[in-house]
C-alpha cells in the first residue's frame, strides 16, 4: 500500500498524456499495412506466377478466377522432380523429392511478392503483378 502512495505521488499529468500517445502510436504500423493491403487490392490487375529453375525461367501462368485446376510436373535434372499444382488464384509445390520438403510446406501462394523456393532443386515460384505500376520490387540497393 505504501508503494501505491509514492507513486501516486509521483505521477503527473504530461505522464498519462505521454502514455496515451505512446499507445495510439503503437497502432500506426498495423493502419498503414491495412491501408497498403487495401490498395492492392483495388489496384488488383491480375497477378502472375513465374518459375524459374536454376535462375532461366521456364513457365509463367496467369493466376486468376477463371484458371482452371492443373498440375504440372518439373524435372530439374537427374532423378529431381516437383510437381507444381495451380487452383484459380494461388499456386503450391505439391510433392517434390527434396530432403527437407520446405516449398512443398509453404504451401500455396497467391499474393503478390509471395515466393515459394526449393532451394535443392533450384526452383523458384514468384507471384508477380501483371501490369505493375511501380517496380520497386525489383530495385536492388547496395551501400
Amino acid at each position: 500500500m505504501k508503494l501505491w502512495h509514492e507513486l501516486k505521488k509521483q505521477w503527473r499529468y504530461m505522464d498519462g498524456v505521454v502514455i496515451i500517445c505512446l499507445i495510439m502510436l503503437s497502432f500506426v504500423p498495423y493502419v498503414v499495412f491495412g491501408m497498403s493491403q487495401a490498395k492492392e487490392k483495388d489496384n488488383d490487375n491480375g497477378t502472375i506466377a513465374i518459375i524459374t529453375i536454376n535462375g532461366k525461367e521456364v513457365d509463367r501462368f496467369d493466376l486468376n478466377e477463371n484458371t482452371k485446376h492443373f498440375e504440372k510436373t518439373y524435372y530439374p535434372g537427374g532423378d529431381k522432380y516437383n510437381i507444381v499444382e495451380v487452383d484459380g488464384t494461388r499456386i503450391r509445390v505439391k510433392e517434390d523429392n527434396s530432403p527437407d520438403q520446405i516449398a512443398v510446406m509453404t504451401s500455396w501462394i497467391s499474393r503478390v511478392g509471395q515466393t515459394s523456393i526449393c532451394l535443392p532443386h533450384k526452383l523458384v515460384i514468384e507471384i508477380k503483378a501483371k501490369n505493375p505500376e511501380n517496380d520497386e520490387d525489383d530495385m536492388i540497393m547496395t551501400y
